[in-house]
């Protein structure tokens, strides 16, 4: 008997069990999860790899670990080669100084099969006017996938960055942008999130243990289940809590992967090691 029909029977014939009570390994080979599965991200209409090329661990004043330690042509050369390997989500900032390692990855990349995503700390109309001009030049493209307002604390962030927000539905009808939302690093900031229709896409930290989170693993998840219902992208960060749970490495990536509520996970690689790592692991983690 083949093995999914087996399992449909068994299920069939003893309906009282549910998947939580049967053996795990029944299911591993159907539920394998990789980082180049390419999935769609909310209601956007944007199909993104499975994880993001993160390019801002310890990201600030322009610069983060991959731009410092990589440099130009050192990031472009990882994100080429997670391009190579089915990656091709990539996850910038201004904040992170990224915008050029990008561009210098595109130079031997088709621009259309990649999904670039920045974040900007515009407020008013002229600033993200600015920003958009500024962040295409900068990354050397006509056009930006998703764009979010970056590291929203405030619960009425909504009302402060009225007038960016303003632009961005603008950029979005105009063909510049394709997808427009936030990241958050407080629990009102997320629930105002889940609650505005203006938001397509959310970032938001998670993890088993709560490091570097907006509240409990149990209350945010919450809030993710509020946003899923109503169509709207999750990008998970902090996979491993800025690197305070790399020793429960297992733990964290199954987190995110048997997760019904991310859509993607960005993960700041700093070496093709790394990157190969977490290929490998993925799928054994996998439920």
């Amino acid at each position: 008997m083949k093995r999914r029909k087996f399992i449909k029977n068994t299920l069939g014939a003893a309906g009282f069990l549910s998947l939580s009570n049967l053996p795990k390994n029944m299911f591993a080979s159907v539920n394998k999860k990789h980082a180049n599965d390419v999935i769609l991200l909310g209601n956007t209409g944007l199909k993104v790899s499975r994880v993001a090329m993160g390019t801002g661990s310890s990201g600030w004043q322009g610069n983060s670990n991959q731009t410092r330690k990589l440099g130009i042509k050192g990031l472009a050369s990882l994100l080429n080669y997670a391009y190579d390997r089915g990656v091709f989500f990539w996850d910038s900032a201004d904040q992170y100084g990224s915008h050029e390692h990008l561009k210098e990855a595109l130079k031997t990349l088709p621009r259309e099969k990649i999904v670039i995503l920045s974040k900007t700390h515009a407020s008013t109309e002229d600033e993200m006017k600015s920003d958009l001009d500024r962040f295409r030049t900068e990354i050397g493209t006509d056009y930006i996938d998703i764009v979010l307002l970056h590291t929203m604390r405030d619960p009425d962030w909504n009302i402060k960055k009225a007038g960016g927000m303003d632009i961005l539905s603008k950029a979005k009808s105009d063909g510049i942008i394709k997808a427009h939302g936030v990241s958050c690093h407080k629990i009102e900031a997320l629930r105002t999130a889940a609650n505005s229709d203006w938001v397509d896409v959310d970032m938001v930290r998670f993890n088993p243990a709560g490091v570097h989170m907006d509240d409990k693993p149990e209350v945010v998840a919450e809030v993710i289940k509020d946003m899923k219902s109503k169509g709207k992208g999750i990008i998970g960060m902090k996979v491993f809590g800025a690197g305070d749970l790399i020793s429960r490495y297992d733990e964290c990536l199954a987190y995110h992967v048997n997760s019904d509520l991310i859509d993607s996970s960005t993960v700041g690689f700093e070496s093709k090691s790394e990157f190969e790592e977490l290929l490998i692991k993925m799928p054994e983690v996998s439920i």
